[in-house]
């Protein structure tokens, strides 16, 4: 039987890719740290007992400065300045000095988390889990194009998980819904970018096993 393809048939699929690349956006990698950070002060509020409501806004308001700001605004400077042809990063050469970048404000947060005793104490071992994640993503750069939001939902979704581990507290529902938006994550870079299954089932692998390790290293 022959099929043809009707206006229709392409107008669905234009309305797929525009639905997964908002997706990609909204679930870019610079925006899960400070996800998690919300998700925090949501779910265990407690945890930020020894603050005022202030300093609260001001502490979430760094997470999104160091995690998101200032790598996007250096990936911004690094196209102005020519040393990339897209602010969208699509070769590994043009991802090497992100990456670095990324690195230092990762490490920096780590670094703090360790002397904050007024803050939840599993964000030690997030901050350290999507640093290491983005060393490994460095080294396996130079072999092929890892996927950036692959580490991303891979590192959130395990956080998720053992957040719920740390504090015994049942979060079936939240898990599985982590889990759901990891894997439509995963499907919109499919349908949005040219990276192959391997390079985004690696970066799930790498988030995932980078926060079990940082969990079994910081406790």
């Amino acid at each position: 039987m022959d099929q043809t393809v009707t206006p229709s048939m392409g107008m669905g699929q234009k309305w797929l890719k525009r639905a997964a690349s908002l997706i990609s956006y909204v679930f870019h990698p610079i925006f899960i740290p400070t996800y998690i950070f919300l998700f925090l002060m949501w779910q265990f509020p407690y945890e930020f007992a020894g603050i005022t409501e202030w300093q609260l806004k001001m502490r979430f308001f760094g997470v999104f400065w160091l995690t998101a700001f200032f790598p996007a605004f250096a990936v911004f400077l690094l196209w102005r300045l020519g040393f990339s042809n897209s602010i969208f990063l699509r070769t590994q050469k043009e991802r090497i000095v992100p990456y670095v970048i990324s690195m230092f404000f990762y490490w920096w947060m780590y670094y703090l988390s360790r002397n904050f005793q007024d803050q939840p104490i599993v964000l030690k071992f997030f901050f350290m889990g999507i640093f290491l994640s983005t060393v490994f993503g460095l080294i396996l750069n130079n072999y092929f194009k890892i996927s950036l939001h692959g580490m991303a939902v891979g590192g959130g979704a395990a956080a998720i998980v053992l957040f719920s581990m740390h504090y015994g507290t049942p979060m079936g529902g939240l898990i599985s819904l982590t889990i759901l938006l990891a894997g439509l994550v995963c499907t919109a870079r499919f349908l949005v970018s040219d990276h192959t299954n391997k390079e985004i089932y690696t970066g799930l692998l790498v988030g995932v096993g980078c926060q079990i390790f940082a969990y079994w290293f910081v406790f």
